[in-house]
């Protein structure tokens, strides 16, 4: 048994599976597919084509805690998600935030309020995409990366599995915090090898490689391979691999 709003439209190419819910004012495009214990909130807005895999959450309220750094003053704007996005099964999807098209977001990530995320990027599984953040275009993330709030990655930017962005060099100890976190900024086509940790505020530059299991304690120079903990230069990039 599916439970949908009556003001939620759909035509004879929405195909949806069992025991879903649909709440009010969800518009959903042509040639969409829901599988089975999805539940959409409120509001949401689904383009042309798009696939949603079993037990996925859509578009809910973001809560934070009483000590979060996030202060919520009013709800977020409804998620919206463009044509052709699949996403996986048990993902969580808040709302505010906004999903270019052929983008895939795959089982069991997640993606927080007040983020975008532009067209035919692949967000892996078990990513986390924290508040705040922007993603170009084409950019992949793979499995169990953490994108930390306030981050920032431009177009053709690949961050390998089990990378770690951070953006608090506080640590929540003090009031002095609250100015001064953020995130990393990766420019375009730079390349984060996995399991890296990426400290507060840290600029990857352009083609920037970074080896795996670096420490990146400072910024980088364009098109520069940099290894070790801390990263230190190691040579240029070949220009056979620059866009």
């Amino acid at each position: 048994m599916n439970v949908i709003d009556s003001s939620v439209k759909l035509d004879e190419t929405v195909k949806i599976g069992h025991f879903n819910v649909i709440e009010e004012g969800v518009k959903i495009g042509s040639d969409v597919t829901i599988g089975n214990h999805v539940t959409i909130y409120a509001g949401t807005v689904i383009g042309a084509g798009v696939r949603i895999a079993d037990g996925a959450i859509i578009g809910k309220q973001p809560t934070p805690g009483k000590t979060s750094t996030v202060k919520l003053t009013a709800a977020m704007p409804a998620l919206e998600l463009g044509d052709q996005v699949t996403v996986g099964s048990n993902a969580v999807l808040y709302a505010g935030a906004k999903i270019g098209h052929s983008t895939l977001v795959a089982d069991l990530a997640s993606v927080r309020e007040n983020v975008e995320i532009g067209n035919e990027c692949i967000v892996g599984r078990g990513v986390t995409v924290e508040n705040h953040v922007k993603i170009g275009n084409r950019v992949k993330i793979q499995s169990n990366s953490y994108i930390t709030a306030y981050t920032e990655l431009e177009d053709f930017v690949f961050i390998a599995p089990c990378v770690t962005t951070t953006n608090d060099n506080f640590m929540g100890r003090t009031e002095e915090r609250f100015d001064k976190i953020k995130g990393a900024t990766v420019k375009k086509g730079a390349r984060v090898g996995g399991a890296s940790i990426i400290l507060p505020g840290i600029t990857i530059a352009e083609e920037t490689f970074v080896a795996a299991g670096a420490l990146v304690t400072k910024d980088t120079e364009p098109e520069t391979v940099v290894k070790g903990l801390p990263a230190k230069f190691l040579k240029q990039v070949d220009k056979r691999e620059l866009l």
